[in-house]
């Protein structure tokens, strides 16, 4: 699919290319968890070692697995499960739908080779998806499109499409049709199997049956769905297969089309063609961008990246977990992987795979497959592990923050819990931490003001220290660099009361206004001020 050998020297099939590793990205409320959850009850929720299953509706999925999340009915934070079937190996990666939360999220997606889009019926792309969809296309993540809630009133099944191949410049290519739709539903047509999905259940049930069919136009199908609606349901089909492309694996792998499957997350509606068409055609692991060159999943040796790093997961062993992406050979627990930054060799002794925020010790891992590596602050978010080389992935973005506040702490005696909840919780890419030169209050960053509510949240939950925040008198941070140490170091001699240091001790300019900033980059052309900047690990 990229290219790669399909066997190894002794003939056997590379692992990774049995691994299918992909993320899930919409706008809020579009139905992104109860997607989740529906394609881990339809894997079986079976993780690498076969120790883990669901047990119906008693086990959910608990990809929202903090409290924030659970009371607010929205995805702060990315997770990973992982699940097996039909001899594949699933990587799922859920992300953040809130746009407070896009940093997390753009990290995620240099982390996985392909993503499910998921749009709802009745309101189309919205703007969430929109932003998501273009981090896709600048990294050519080639998107299936699940249109949601068909089961409910919502827009025309032609307007959704071409609003898609308008607005995304993509061309669409339908596989699984609706029959009806909202109080006419009669639930779906899987034009590639010529199969109806349906209930036994009755017209409001879940989705338990799959009738064989010779296409569309099957008499059988007379039987089942009233003449008015099936009329218009094979009107429907004539003109899509018209006016639309014919699924093509390879264009869609290229980025240059995404099949569309029409759905319900909710009655599990469309859920099982959508992982088919992950198995059968997403892209096994592809090659990652790094210093030396795209860095191929056949090649021998080991190597991997860190793309989030989450603390407290478990509260009671206060730990912190490197979310670790594999592109490269055969891991094997126990190794020694050399951590490029610090050039020193780092000992693997307790791998763990994920399932939301449930863990299990892990034996192996391969290209494409994601870990967790429990430390205690050696590996942060950019780093590269390697088998004895000394490459670096790279691609993951920072963002200078768009709101900045001064950090109250209530209780003056807990200044040092203060400072590691704000360093662990940069670390992860909840915020970024700013130390002023002059001034002793802490200055943290946010993309959106829900950071801040998460933010005091878990500092009160996970620390025990209670924060509030206080407006700061900067309009926006920006990264200060230049080519000339002396120049960087005479603007910030000059600027004292407006420079703090990033958790790297980064030197930032905080101006006051956008004047500032035009300001400071006319009188300095030597120093370049940088609104992003690509994470060195």
């Amino acid at each position: 699919m990229s290219g790669e050998a399909a066997t190894r020297p002794d003939g056997t099939a590379h692992p990774h290319l049995s691994r299918r590793t992909f993320a899930i990205i919409s706008h809020p409320d579009a139905g992104k968890t109860t997607l989740t959850e529906k394609l881990l009850l339809a894997g079986g929720a079976i993780s690498m070692a076969g120790a883990v299953r669901a047990k119906g509706e008693t086990r959910r999925a608990k990809s929202d697995w903090m409290e924030i999340e659970q009371n607010r009915g929205i995805s702060v934070t990315s997770s990973v499960m992982t699940f097996e079937r039909d001899g594949i190996t699933f990587n799922l990666l859920d992300t953040p739908g809130h746009s407070d939360f896009s940093e997390d999220t753009y990290r995620t997606l240099t982390a996985v080779d392909s993503a499910i889009m998921v749009i709802d019926a009745a309101k189309g792309i919205e703007a969430q998806t929109l932003k998501l969809f273009e981090i896709c296309r600048l990294r050519d993540i080639p998107i299936i499109t699940f249109v949601n809630k068909v089961d409910r009133e919502g827009r025309d099944p032609f307007e959704v499409l071409d609003e898609i191949e308008e607005k995304l410049a993509l061309p669409v290519a339908p596989v699984v049709w609706p029959v009806g739709q909202g109080s006419t539903f009669h639930g779906l047509f899987d034009l590639q199997a010529n199969e109806h999905l349906t209930s036994a259940q009755g017209r409001n049930g879940a989705c338990d049956t799959a009738r064989a069919m010779s296409g569309p136009n099957d008499a059988a199908l007379d039987a089942q769905v009233p003449a008015a609606i099936l009329s218009d349901f094979r009107d429907q089909v004539a003109l899509a297969s018209e006016g639309y492309a014919t699924f093509d694996a390879a264009e869609y792998r290229a980025g240059h089309m995404t099949p569309v499957v029409f759905g319900s997350a909710l009655r599990s509606f469309g859920v099982d063609q959508l992982l088919s068409l992950i198995a059968s055609h997403a892209p096994s692991p592809r090659p990652q961008p790094s210093d030396a060159g795209p860095i191929d999943p056949a090649r021998e040796k080991v190597s991997a990246f860190v793309f989030k790093v989450q603390a407290n997961m478990d509260p009671k062993h206060r730990d912190r977990v490197a979310f670790v992406r594999f592109c490269s050979g055969h891991f094997r627990r126990g190794m020694k992987l050399d951590h490029v930054r610090s050039g020193k060799p780092i000992a693997v002794a307790n791998p763990i795979y994920f399932f939301a925020q449930e863990r299990a010790l892990t034996e192996e891992a391969f290209a494409g497959d994601v870990i967790g590596i429990p430390n205690h602050g050696t590996l942060r978010v950019g780093d590269t592990l390697t088998e004895g080389e000394r490459f670096r992935f790279t691609g993951l973005p920072s963002f200078a923050p768009e709101i900045l506040r001064r950090v109250r702490l209530e209780d003056s005696m807990k200044v040092k819990q203060l400072r590691r909840a704000l360093e662990d919780l940069a670390e992860e890419g909840l915020t970024q931490v700013f130390r002023p030169v002059v001034g002793s209050n802490w200055i943290v960053g946010v993309v959106g003001p829900l950071q801040l509510d998460v933010l005091a949240s878990r500092v009160a939950a996970e620390y025990k220290v209670e924060v509030s925040f206080e407006p700061a008198p900067y309009a926006m941070a920006r990264w200060i660099r230049s080519d000339d140490p002396a120049a960087a170091a005479k603007f910030v001699r000059e600027n004292k009361l407006d420079i703090a240091f990033d958790r790297d001790e980064s030197p930032v300019f905080l101006p006051r206004t956008e004047w500032d900033l035009r300001h400071a980059a006319t009188n300095h052309p030597d120093v370049t001020f940088e609104a992003v900047r690509e994470i060195v690990g």
